[in-house]
């Protein structure tokens, strides 16, 4: 069994443990950093989500090493891609000009972007990268963790790695529950949190859907029809252009037109979901020379796509991987239905020149590689952010609470899902609204700090915690949290209750570039 040491163990690869990895090792700490697949990035790459930001996130809102991420993905469409001279002059460059982001672009370029952000700590041999690895089990003593074992998902072989620091990165929180973290999963009852929407009663298996995305292109008069996928007379009869519109639950039809002729004269307006061809289109033809692409590239992330039949954790392993599967096979059923039966403008049915692109996703069967996991196991926390914390509906012209233990801000909606316990959407407005330190330090133990999505948020608001910059936002703050603590012979509770070493830390965040107020 081979055993490694670090001063800071970040497990899990996705966009937190790359920003928990990244601050940890520029503060000078040796980091070990692990990824279940071979590629690090998570939402951005793994399960090729683009980016889900508010409006102001050009000028505010996020870190500055998130920026660095934007600007370099950037960077690097303009220094390799052949894009048209306007589109390479457009300060705000918007490779997929899709509705719902400003920054919709190719997963495999979010990829090389963050590879090469990580490679100097690498360089130096302050950072291990362990892809391919697997949480198995932590050793915990009192109320300090003081070994994690991983699996190598090649071989099976063990690997055990000791640590002072240690952040769950994790997709799902795993680690919360390997090493036996006080946590919740599904919804909160009204009476634990007193949110407007929670339900009556806890919903411990009541989560927001999983989804496997898939890029498409479109070739006409091509014939790239998939075989007819296993079970899809099962999913068959729920497929139709229309879906339920977030807010108000109306049924509305959504639009689908391969290749518009649409300008790319900056962003598209935002009109959500309502034309799906545009709505996360990673690649728009006209922003790069004729010919470059034959097709737009779009990425389904679609309401039709969502998978609520059941959730990926906190149920058995067997049940958790049928219901993996089940995601999959509904996102195979989706692109044959609109190759197959789709109904069109012209009166036809189908597009049978769509063709799925496995090469934009970096897999065989063209799904990404996990699925998109939208909520986690979430720590119980010194403090709990909940709905009347930032509800527009319920703070209203006050805007969001001040936290005085602040470490970042965000704003999104609070978005829900269609979920595991058969909720319909709840779709919200918030206040831009801030990160307390109370919700990255758990109620016990000393040295495990959340890194992702396993804050100390409820059902509820994870719906607006959990995206791309929010979680970017929590893995810099644990990372660099971790080399504080260190530096300082403290833990994460007495730097939040401290006045001194927390205007000592925020102090450090504001110089690294991390935006405490709005």
């Amino acid at each position: 069994m081979a055993r490694d040491t670090a001063a800071v163990l970040v497990v899990g690869g996705g966009l937190g443990g790359v920003a928990a990895a990244l601050a940890a090792a520029e503060a000078g700490c040796s980091v070990i950093l692990t990824e279940e697949t071979d590629r690090l990035g998570g939402q951005l790459t793994a399960q090729a989500v683009p980016p889900d930001e508010h409006p102001r996130i050009e000028r505010s809102g996020r870190t500055a090493r998130y920026r660095r991420l934007r600007d370099g993905i950037r960077a690097h469409y303009r220094s390799r891609f052949p894009l048209t001279e306007a589109a390479r002059a457009r300060p705000h460059l918007n490779p997929g000009l899709a509705a719902v982001s400003a920054l919709a672009h190719e997963p495999r370029v979010a990829l090389a972007v963050i590879d090469a952000m990580l490679a100097p700590h690498r360089a130096a041999g302050r950072l291990r990268i362990l892809d391919r690895h697997s949480p198995a089990a932590a050793e915990v003593d009192g109320d300090r963790l003081r070994t994690v074992a991983l699996a190598d998902l090649r071989d099976g072989r063990e690997r055990v790695v000791a640590a002072d620091w240690v952040i769950d990165a994790t997709e799902t929180g795993e680690l919360l529950a390997q090493a036996g973290a006080e946590h919740v999963t599904g919804s909160e009852s009204r009476e634990d949190t007193g949110e407007p929407h929670a339900p009556a009663r806890a919903q411990p298996l009541n989560m927001q859907p999983v989804t496997v995305c898939f890029a498409l292109d479109h070739l006409p008069g091509r014939d790239h029809t998939i075989d007819r996928p296993r079970g899809y007379g099962r999913w068959r009869d729920r497929l139709s252009w229309v879906a339920p519109d977030p807010v108000t639950l109306r049924p509305v039809t959504r639009g689908f037109t391969p290749n518009p002729d649409d300008e790319p004269a900056g962003n598209a307006a935002d009109t959500g979901d309502r034309e799906l061809w545009r709505y996360r289109r990673i690649a728009a033809r006209r922003n790069f020379t004729t010919g470059a692409y034959p097709s737009d590239i779009t990425l389904v992330n679609w309401p039709q796509s969502d998978y609520a039949e059941g959730p990926i954790y906190g149920v058995p392993a067997h049940e958790a991987a049928r219901h993996v599967e089940g995601a999959r096979r509904l996102a195979l059923g989706l692109l044959y239905w609109l190759q197959t039966e789709a109904p069109r403008g012209d009166g036809g049915a189908g597009y049978p020149g769509l063709r799925l692109r496995g090469d934009v996703v970096g897999t065989r069967d063209g799904l990404a590689r996990t699925p998109y996991v939208r909520e986690s196991r979430r720590i119980r926390a010194e403090r709990t952010v909940v709905e009347q914390d930032l509800a527009l509906d319920v703070r209203g012209d006050h805007g969001a609470v001040r936290y005085p233990d602040t470490v970042g801000v965000g704003h999104y909606r609070i978005d829900l899902h269609p979920s595991t316990g058969g909720d319909p959407y709840v779709d919200l407005a918030t206040c831009p609204f801030e990160l307390p330190l109370g919700a990255l330090v758990p109620v016990r133990l000393d040295n495990l700090l959340p890194g992702a999505k396993n804050i100390g948020t409820t059902h509820i608001t994870n719906g607006c915690y959990r995206v791309h910059p929010v979680e970017w936002n929590v893995g810099e703050v644990a990372g660099r949290l971790a080399a504080f603590c260190a530096a300082n012979r403290a833990v994460p509770r007495q730097v939040r209750a401290r006045p001194d070493l927390l205007d000592r830390f925020q102090a450090t965040l504001a110089r690294e570039g991390v935006q405490l107020r709005w």
